[in-house]
């Protein structure tokens, strides 16, 4: 892929998450994979343990299909607490 191309599909990056922590940024990033969404994982340091927050992109064209999966996991997540759904 030539240089431009690439460039023009960076700047269509949308980030549709930050997580505290690189393996929440690397589950959400294999769950938005298993629907078919491209990903680039941004963070966690540089160092061999890779601690600290991730940033989780997606190219522009994907962002209400990604944040409509992130709206899924995030009602998944307070079932598994038993906290009720509609946050009573």
């Amino acid at each position: 892929m030539p240089s431009g191309e690439r460039m023009a599909r960076v700047e269509n990056l949308v980030q549709v998450l930050s997580t505290p922590s690189i393996l929440e940024g690397e589950i959400v990033r294999s769950r938005l994979e298993d629907e078919g969404i491209p990903v680039l994982l941004k963070g966690g340091g540089s160092d061999p343990y890779r601690m600290g927050p991730s940033h989780v992109f997606v190219p522009a064209e994907y962002e209400v299909q990604a944040r409509l999966v992130l709206d899924n996991l995030e009602t998944l997540d307070g079932d598994v607490r038993g906290e009720p759904e509609g946050g009573g």
